[in-house]
């Protein structure tokens, strides 16, 4: 595990054999400390291109937020071919989302599932909100859930910074839900132990993902 831990290379199908569902964690948040520490590792670009042409072997997938702020391989201190990355605004589930991680796991054999939330959503304080506009209204009614599970008897609104981070934890906690419900496929490769699905909070202000 050392190696996988400290090795820059592109990651192969001999490393993915070696990784479980906990290393893929732990891969995970070692990356996340060296960004932190400002230790990233020093990776060649062209090699990781060149040897990945023929094929990948990514260890996780992770679902993540549309937000600029949150670069998935940078915050992780990953390279190319070491993460399936998803994005749409709430990081949300729906079917097309749901095929890719069911790829991503089953067929191209990653370990983990992380569904990664982030401070000050914009999407989630728009839910918040009941904003109406284009298909921003059908998208946001998928965090509508997540808003209506989170008891607070005051400002219910995007004001409220308090209300909006609970929606955020909600809504990370229903998306895996989610993930266990429409997914036969996923939740018997997680009862199986072949892989995990973890939820994960990126702070935009201090770049730190709190693990569930």
């Amino acid at each position: 595990m050392e190696s996988l831990l400290a090795d820059s290379t592109v990651f192969t199908k001999d490393k993915q054999d070696k990784v479980t569902p906990e290393i893929a964690i732990q891969l995970l948040k070692d990356g996340n400390k060296r960004f932190l520490d400002k230790k990233t590792l020093d990776r060649n670009p062209d090699e990781h291109i060149e040897k990945t042409a023929g094929g990948q072997w990514p260890f996780a997938a992770v679902l993540s937020c549309i937000d600029s702020r949150v670069p998935v391989e940078t915050v992780f201190d990953m390279g190319i071919g070491d993460l399936f990355s998803a994005r749409v605004a709430g990081n949300f589930v729906n079917t097309d989302i749901l095929g890719s991680l069911e790829y991503a796991c089953k067929v191209a054999g990653s370990k983990a599932v992380v569904v990664l939330g982030h401070t000050h959503c914009g999407a989630v304080k728009g839910a918040c909100d009941d904003v109406k506009l284009g298909n921003i209204t059908s998208m946001l009614a998928k965090l509508k859930p997540a808003v209506e599970a989170v008891e607070e008897d005051g400002d219910r609104s995007s004001a409220n910074t308090e209300f909006v981070s609970k929606v955020v934890d909600k809504n990370v906690e229903l998306t895996i839900q989610n993930i266990m419900d429409e997914s036969p496929v996923l939740k018997e490769m997680s009862d199986n132990g072949e892989i995990t699905i973890v939820g994960a909070v990126y702070d935009v202000e201090t770049g730190e993902v709190t693990f569930s």
